[in-house]
């Protein structure tokens, strides 16, 4: 039987000696990714940084891949941070965000000489600047602003307008605080400034909207309090192929960020800063799938026809979460026509718990196995034990190869730390 191959193996093999549900994630198209991020901006311009957005999907392997390629890593998260060491990531390297960073995550990532902590309320100054100082050192820290802006892209997913949990809104009062905490610090140096539009953006119009509004706020900066910007990150954002979406390259967003930078730089009569960028979903989310079993085929005649598998929002809430979606084919059955439209329904007691709505496939029965694309974003990252489902093997793919990088959870472990 033919089956469907995912960069060089057949998935129901995998699903057969793995198990389901499974994540299926290439290291090949990792690479890949960090390969284009080096040819489309590291190669190509001078000064520049690229960090992971490890919230996307973070594990001991995908850290030392990151670390592998050069490239640099965020977190926002203690537990994040701690992944980074336990793989020997360099600190150095490491950027700490967080709209509500606990003091002993702050402790942490100072005591581990970590690269950059991204100040993200005009409060936090004197708590980082206190601890750096218990730890006599000098904290390298951007500013994380919120420019304003709408992007196109779903609202929970937004993060850069005027009403966001995330990061200093651009009022004069709150920028004036802000800079007298920081003027008043002894244990921190101030280098830059941090946005991030939002999450799966197709187009490139806001982050352009907002490097013209960060570089006025940069001059009004270093007029009134003579800082001269070091680095400007701007974020990531940058989106994938989930369904009929047609991305970009990501000198689509690259070049026209670099040409705005410059032109911004010679208006304001200032030095170019190193600029950072922190794609996450854009590196890690084709580079997965996720295989499950179907069970049970409901036919409710003339209303609908459920197809359900053995996983659902446990290892993938997003469907549920904010109505993204997903495509997918019956792996055994990808060569048979599809006749039949089905909803994909998860095991979860939950009648919110569908996976994709309308998915038109072959003829399908008990046993079959059902492969989703585009999960390695965001998936395994926010797994849940609800309904006490058992976290499912990762599987890491390479030159065809297949090699266990995190395996299943045992109804034993799920316990554990039970009292």
């Amino acid at each position: 039987m033919d089956n469907f191959k995912f960069h060089g193996v057949d998935t129901v093999k995998m699903a057969k000696k793995y198990g389901t549900p499974l994540y299926l994630v290439s290291e090949d198209e990792i690479r890949s990714r960090c390969e284009e991020i080096k040819s489309s901006f590291l190669n190509k311009y001078e000064n520049t940084m690229a960090v992971y957005a490890s919230k996307a999907f973070l594990t001991v392997d995908m850290a030392k891949i990151i670390n592998s390629e050069g490239l640099g890593m965020d977190s926002v998260s203690g537990g994040e941070i701690f992944t980074a060491l336990k793989s020997g990531f360099p600190m150095e390297n490491l950027i700490f965000h967080g709209n509500n960073k606990l003091e002993e995550e702050i402790e942490l990532a100072i005591e581990n000489n970590i690269g950059r902590i991204v100040i993200d309320d005009v409060n936090e100054v004197k708590i980082i600047d206190e601890i750096a100082a218990n730890n006599k050192t000098i904290q390298k820290v951007l500013v994380r602003v919120s420019p304003g802006i709408e992007s196109d892209t779903h609202k929970y997913i937004q993060t850069a307008q005027v009403d966001s949990k995330f990061g200093v809104p651009l009022k004069d009062e709150v920028i004036d605080e802000l800079m007298e905490n920081l003027k008043g610090s002894k244990n921190l140096e101030f280098l830059g400034f941090h946005f991030h539009i939002g999450s799966q953006l197709l187009k490139n119009d806001t982050h352009l909207k907002a490097i013209d509004i960060i570089f006025k706020l940069m001059d009004d900066v270093k007029t009134k309090y003579g800082y001269e910007m070091k680095e400007l990150n701007v974020g990531g954002g940058f989106g994938i192929k989930y369904t009929d979406e047609e991305p970009e390259p990501l000198s689509y967003f690259i070049d026209p960020m670099m040409k705005a930078i410059e032109e911004n730089a010679k208006k304001y009569g200032m030095e170019r800063p190193k600029i950072i960028i922190e794609p996450g979903r854009w590196m890690i989310g084709e580079a997965g799938m996720t295989v499950y079993k179907i069970g049970t085929v409901k036919e409710i005649p003339g209303v609908r026809t459920y197809v359900s598998v053995d996983g659902g929002m446990t290892d993938n809430i997003r469907p549920s979460l904010y109505q993204a979606k997903y495509d997918a084919l019956v792996l055994n059955k990808y060569k048979e026509d599809k006749t039949e439209l089905v909803t994909i329904a998860g095991k979860c007691c939950e009648s919110g718990d569908i996976l994709i709505w309308d998915l038109e496939v072959p003829k399908v029965e008990r046993g079959d196995y059902l492969g989703v694309f585009s999960t390695g974003a965001y998936n395994y990252s926010m797994f849940s034990n609800y309904n006490k489902i058992t976290r499912p093997a990762l599987v890491m793919i390479k030159d065809g190869k297949d090699k266990v990088s995190i395996r299943r959870q045992t109804y034993k472990e799920l316990l554990k730390g039970q009292i």
